[in-house]
């Protein structure tokens, strides 16, 4: 028998692992490495069944089920990518595809679009998907008193109608040649209809998984749809939120859970050493940042912004806090793996000469300033924010680090203290990434800034469907935020997980968010 075969056959499980080796001996190969093709063999074929037990660094108890809210990962995993299916979904490899839709196509001008839902999809209610449930989704975050993460991604929607039972016709007030792009976003699922409103509390979806117990902030869990359109694999699901990164890792190497997110940085060496878990490595579009509150002095002044941005020393950081598994942050929010991502005119390189040159400007010699951190904001948060304190003394700047509770930091802290330390996963386009965070009117624009040349060219980036003239205004708009925004862009980090060896995986993990791109529960396997 050849290896192929064997391949095979260990792939589906018609092959135990020492008729495998026993066989590959035979041929001439070691031991050590017939161990390693059978692993590797019997992990590439997906299997069903099993319980996938999952413990995430995010979740709080002020949680809902209402995708307009989700703030992290742990919503997100849960409350989108188990429970329900957007219209569209990005691939691993960037592309954005059909999801609830069958098919979708665009007027030349970009500006009618026209969404065909699959045939026979039902909620796991069992109610038939329809055009209606499509309309009174979107519209869920258009309402006026809407305060959704993704209003500021639909301001451009002019009007949303059924055309029958399969067909949703959006029409936008200007081209958007990304609106498949911005329509998967994890705030935008499709949720049954009820009395003409957008039913999210029941956490009824036509996901992989129907709802179990959920407990926000504590737990979830979920068992396999049998009617999703597409295979999936685990029977169940848990996710738990466990936000300290020590208890994270006990529970995985107690074997309480099967997977973890967000890795000690400082122990991941130590656990890939000992061979008794996965590590898994991605360098996505995610970055870790400090927005400052621009409406509030002294981060009202540009000049004392760009102090603080050349005081950090961000090599330093990436050095001591990610250990490498990252790369610098230029004060730029589009990573180099998105389209239109452009190098800033100017490198904010840690520079004492350029502080004092700003703070002058600003009308001062010394500053102090407030901090808030926690290690729920990313893990190294606190340790990041001592480096910036360090490296800052030297320049004039005192930075009071104020540790914050960890339990509340996302309500209590992010967009409420003047500047604090906070994390993106980043987007697939520009376009989503400053019309999330960085537009005048966005919920999520942490820094409260605006800048009229900027939203001026966020309005002409969408409809211009020349590539030539479009990567000018996103590289124009990536040089007017670094030298005018309120975020420091500190670095970029590798989504670092890891698993269990009984967990099993596509051989390409999406960067577009992190944890697959929050759909691990429906792309992963027991091996």
């Amino acid at each position: 028998m050849d290896i192929k075969s064997m391949n095979k056959l260990a792939a589906k499980g018609k092959m135990s692992r020492r008729d495998f080796v026993q066989l590959a001996m035979a041929a001439g190969i070691t031991a050590a490495t017939a161990q390693t093709m059978f692993t590797k063999a019997a992990r590439a074929e997906p299997k069903k069944g099993g319980r996938f037990r999952m413990a995430l660094g995010s979740g709080a108890t002020t949680d809902t089920l209402d995708p307009a809210t989700f703030p992290d990962t742990f919503n997100g995993v849960y409350g989108w990518g188990s429970l329900r299916s957007s219209l569209t979904e990005v691939t691993p490899e960037g592309k954005v595809v059909p999801d609830l839709a069958e098919g979708f196509e665009a007027s030349k001008d970009a500006k009618t679009w026209v969404f065909t839902l699959r045939n026979g999809t039902q909620f796991h209610s069992g109610k038939s998907v329809d055009a209606d449930d499509v309309v009174a989704s979107i519209n869920h975050h258009r309402a006026p008193e809407s305060k959704s993460a993704a209003k500021s991604l639909l301001t451009t929607v002019t009007d949303v109608k059924a055309d029958g039972k399969n067909k949703v016709v959006i029409t936008l007030s200007e081209g958007n040649a990304d609106f498949p792009f911005v329509i998967s976003d994890y705030h935008m699922p499709i949720l049954p209809a009820k009395d003409g409103k957008a039913d999210w509390q029941s956490g009824d979806g036509t996901g992989p998984y129907v709802m179990g117990r959920y407990q926000p902030g504590v737990s979830a869990e979920g068992k396999r749809y049998a009617n999703y359109h597409r295979e999936t694999y685990f029977d169940e699901i848990e996710i738990k939120a466990i936000t300290d990164v020590v208890a994270r890792s006990n529970a995985l190497s107690s074997g309480d859970v099967d997977y973890i997110d967000r890795v000690d940085i400082k122990t991941v060496d130590m656990m890939a050493r000992a061979g008794t878990v996965d590590i898994s490595e991605v360098a996505g579009f995610a970055h870790y940042v400090a927005p400052m509150n621009c409406t509030v002095a002294p981060f009202d002044n540009v000049d004392v912004r760009l102090a603080l941005k050349y005081a950090i020393d961000r090599e330093e950081i990436v050095k001591k806090v990610l250990r490498g598994h990252g790369s610098v942050g230029n004060d730029n929010p589009i990573a180099s793996g998105v389209p239109y991502h452009k190098d800033p005119k100017v490198k904010h390189a840690y520079d004492p000469e350029k502080v004092k040159f700003h703070l002058k400007k600003a009308g001062l010699s010394s500053l102090k300033v407030d901090l808030s951190t926690s290690d729920a904001a990313f893990a190294g948060a606190v340790d990041a924010a001592s480096l910036m304190k360090e490296s800052a003394a030297k320049c004039g700047i005192d930075i009071n680090v104020i540790q914050e509770a960890g339990d509340a930091y996302w309500d209590a802290v992010w967009m409420k203290k003047p500047w604090c330390m906070s994390y993106w996963s980043g987007r697939p386009t520009p376009d989503l990434m400053f019309s999330t965070a960085y537009a005048a009117d966005a919920a999520w624009n942490d820094s409260f800034w605006k800048n009229d040349q900027f939203n001026k060219l966020l309005v002409a980036g969408r409809s211009e469907l020349d590539q030539k003239k479009r990567a000018d205004i996103y590289g124009e708009m990536q040089d007017i935020v670094a030298e005018d925004g309120g975020v420091a862009v500190l670095m970029f980090y590798n989504y670092m997980n890891a698993c269990a060896k009984t967990v099993a995986h596509p051989d390409v993990i999406a960067p577009n968010w992190d944890v697959d791109g929050m759909k691990i529960t429906q792309r992963w396997w027991f091996a």
